[in-house]
């Protein structure tokens, strides 16, 4: 796989899988990138990165040139939109779309006129998207978080959106929002397992990909198998402390 092509395989739907990275560590990205993952996701809403950050880890996956880099931006915001895309990321997840009015806000802040509002300022995304906005548009994808209960309840309008390529699946807020208590709370995992369905079931009509974020590869292979296209798998910083735990426990298991 090349980046090049990231775009084209997110709307083929193929399965693909992905990796999330929420500390600035410009070296561990990089070689992350290296190992082999379709795409590499940078999270801007809840991760510890500021736009710089945003912008050296987007280089450093380049780097390695064989994962595509990928924002997921702290809001329905154009002007974060743009800003992520401008760093050279091959698409954005964009958090809590609650209607389709909103999902067509974030797509056509992910293109230039005359297909949507993005302003062109292409400094660093011209090296390696584009650089006309017309091939810049085909190239990047806009994937939309169902995490609500708003967003759940108008899942088919906003799959209908024109030039939305995915939906994105938030397990921790999806939970909150069929009323669990907790991320993962198991009281209310029928209700979980149902709104799931229903997401995958509007994206597959409306032939367009559909990923979940995983806490391990076992989980990634059982929803792709369940039908999703992408699988995000865990964080580094949560794979950092798990293997740090496991080395520290083995040093002094006597």
């Amino acid at each position: 796989m090349t980046p090049e092509n990231f775009a084209d395989r997110v709307r083929a739907r193929e399965q693909l899988v992905g990796y999330w990275i929420v500390t600035d560590n410009q070296p561990a990205a990089e070689r992350i990138a290296g190992i082999g993952y379709d795409y590499v996701a940078v999270d801007g809403q809840h991760g510890l990165l500021d736009y710089r950050a945003w912008l050296t880890t987007m280089t450093a996956v380049d780097a390695r040139g064989s994962s595509a880099g990928i924002v997921r931006v702290p809001a329905i915001d154009p002007a974060w939109i743009g800003k992520a895309l401008d760093t050279g990321a091959r698409g954005v997840i964009v958090p809590l779309v609650n209607t389709a009015d909103e999902a067509a806000l974030a797509v056509r802040a992910c293109r230039y006129p005359p297909d949507g509002v993005r302003s062109f300022g292409p400094f660093r995304s011209s090296l390696r998207i584009g650089p006309t906005p017309a091939d810049a548009n085909a190239a990047v994808v806009c994937l939309a978080m169902i995490e609500t209960p708003d967003g759940l309840r108008n899942v088919d309008d906003i799959c209908a959106t024109p030039g939305l390529d995915g939906l994105y699946v938030g397990p921790a807020d999806l939970t909150l929002a069929v009323g669990g208590r907790y991320p993962g709370d198991q009281a209310v995992r029928p209700a979980f397992d149902e709104a799931v369905d229903r997401i995958l079931t509007a994206a597959h009509k409306s032939g367009i990909a559909c990923a979940m974020h995983c806490p391990d590869g076992e989980t990634a292979a059982r929803m792709l198998a369940r039908g999703f296209t992408m699988t995000t798998i865990s964080n580094d910083l949560a794979h950092l402390e798990q293997a740090a735990t496991a080395h520290l426990k083995t040093a002094r298991t006597p």
